[in-house]
């Protein structure tokens, strides 16, 4: 729903440049939905919103929000399709994935290639 406008006109794709890997994000329901009745709507720590959960996963989540259980979101990253969230259950805060290391760029100047990334052996 990111390339949908909001009802004020707000551009949620805007919003979600915006938002910052970490920061609370809020879940609200909408039982009300014409299109679908589980969709849950997803708002940046402003209170403007940027998208909703996917369909595959609102109707679980949405059943663990009636039921009073305790769920924190925060906003993860921008995507192609929107952005991704981190929900932790139970009341503790969700975290971040570890960063990954930057692949450099494909191709140099000087050969035209790069190694493939090797991780560390941690």
């Amino acid at each position: 729903g990111a390339n949908h406008p909001n009802a004020d006109g707000g551009n949620r794709r805007f919003e979600i440049l915006l938002c910052v890997p970490g920061e609370p994000v809020d879940l609200l329901p909408e039982p009300k939905n014409p299109v679908d009745p589980h969709a849950i709507a997803v708002f940046s720590t402003r209170g403007i919103q940027i998208g909703y959960l996917t369909a595959d996963r609102a109707p679980w989540i949405g059943g663990m929000l009636r039921s009073g259980r305790e769920l924190k979101a925060i906003f993860q990253a921008a995507t192609q399709v929107g952005a991704a969230i981190r929900i932790a259950f139970g009341g503790e805060t969700p975290m971040l994935p570890p960063e990954r290391p930057a692949l450099p760029s494909q191709g140099t100047e000087s050969d035209g290639c790069w190694p493939d990334f090797i991780p560390p052996d941690d």
